[in-house]
């Protein structure tokens, strides 16, 4: 089932105690990461790729956990940190847990980062929430029942042409090695088909910008799957369209390798733009391939 159909017993009233309770952990971590950001603070290195987790990734992770296992104590939560926090095999709800989305900015006093709740209904994303504590933001979705911002509903209305090149954002998996050819062949390619790639080192942030219009684009190269499916869920319920690099249906269950974790999100019309950038991007285009922007 591709990432714009609904799944079976997805109905938004049915889910409103779970986007609540979301929404209330997403702010409350916040405001434990907001009182700290300025504090010292622990960091320490994760995997070999220069990825770090801090302190603060831990503390909000836990009160983010305890929160959801306290009023859903059948549901299985995957957390960014701790692996599994909460493990019930026979249960069909998975919540996924990321905690600091944007650990790295963190570490160097860069203020673009969020904590981002999803939950999964036989793997399927069926409600997303994304907090940003720097301004003050929250993002929802449920599947079926629209995405909301702090201005309202979010609607991504067809716009006419623009005379320019569109503002996308990139990101990458951690397990994508820094001199992956088909990684350097998608950002060079989005680099000349573009006004600017944006990389934030926050992949959820970049997708509330999507979902709320302040970007054109999004493309995603084997992404981290923990932060996924709120980003989706927001993009998708705001009338954003996801689609493989190959144009395709993008499949947005969890539980699949990485490598079926690449996309492109947009507006409708922005989509078939860059899906061409995409394509173009394995081979060398001369100056009169550059596009003027969807």
């Amino acid at each position: 089932m591709d990432a714009t159909a609904p799944g079976e017993g997805a109905r938004p009233a049915a889910f409103a105690d779970e986007c609540r309770t979301a929404v209330r952990a997403a702010e409350e971590a916040g405001a434990l990461l907001r009182a700290r950001f300025l504090d010292a603070f622990r960091v320490d290195s994760k995997g070999q790729d220069g990825d770090v987790v801090t302190e603060l990734d831990l503390l909000a992770e836990e009160l983010v956990t305890r929160r959801l296992a306290e009023r859903f104590p059948a549901d299985r939560i995957l957390a960014e940190e701790g692996g599994t926090a909460a493990d019930r095999p026979g249960s069909r709800r998975t919540w996924l847990v990321d905690p600091l989305d944007g650990s790295n900015n963190v570490v160097i006093g860069l203020p673009a980062y969020v904590v981002g709740i999803a939950l999964c209904l036989d793997d399927e994303p069926v409600v997303g929430v994304v907090h940003d504590p720097v301004a003050g933001r929250t993002w929802r979705a449920v599947h079926g029942g629209g995405a909301y911002g702090p201005s309202g509903r979010l609607r991504a209305a067809a716009r006419p042409p623009r005379s320019g090149r569109p503002v996308l954002g990139w990101t990458q998996g951690h397990g994508v090695a820094r001199d992956d050819p088909v990684a350097r062949a998608l950002k060079d390619g989005l680099e000349g088909g573009a006004r600017r790639v944006l990389q934030l080192w926050a992949p959820l942030l970049t997708w509330s910008l999507l979902a709320c219009g302040l970007i054109d684009g999004f493309v995603g190269y084997r992404a981290e799957e923990i932060d996924l499916p709120a980003g989706i869920l927001l993009a998708t319920e705001a009338g954003l369209v996801v689609r493989a690099l190959d144009g395709s249906g993008f499949d947005a269950r969890i539980g699949q390798p990485d490598t079926a974790r690449s996309y492109v999100a947009g507006r409708a019309e922005v989509v078939p733009y860059l899906l061409d950038l995409v394509a173009r991007a394995a081979r060398p285009a001369g100056p009169e391939e550059a596009a003027a922007g969807p």
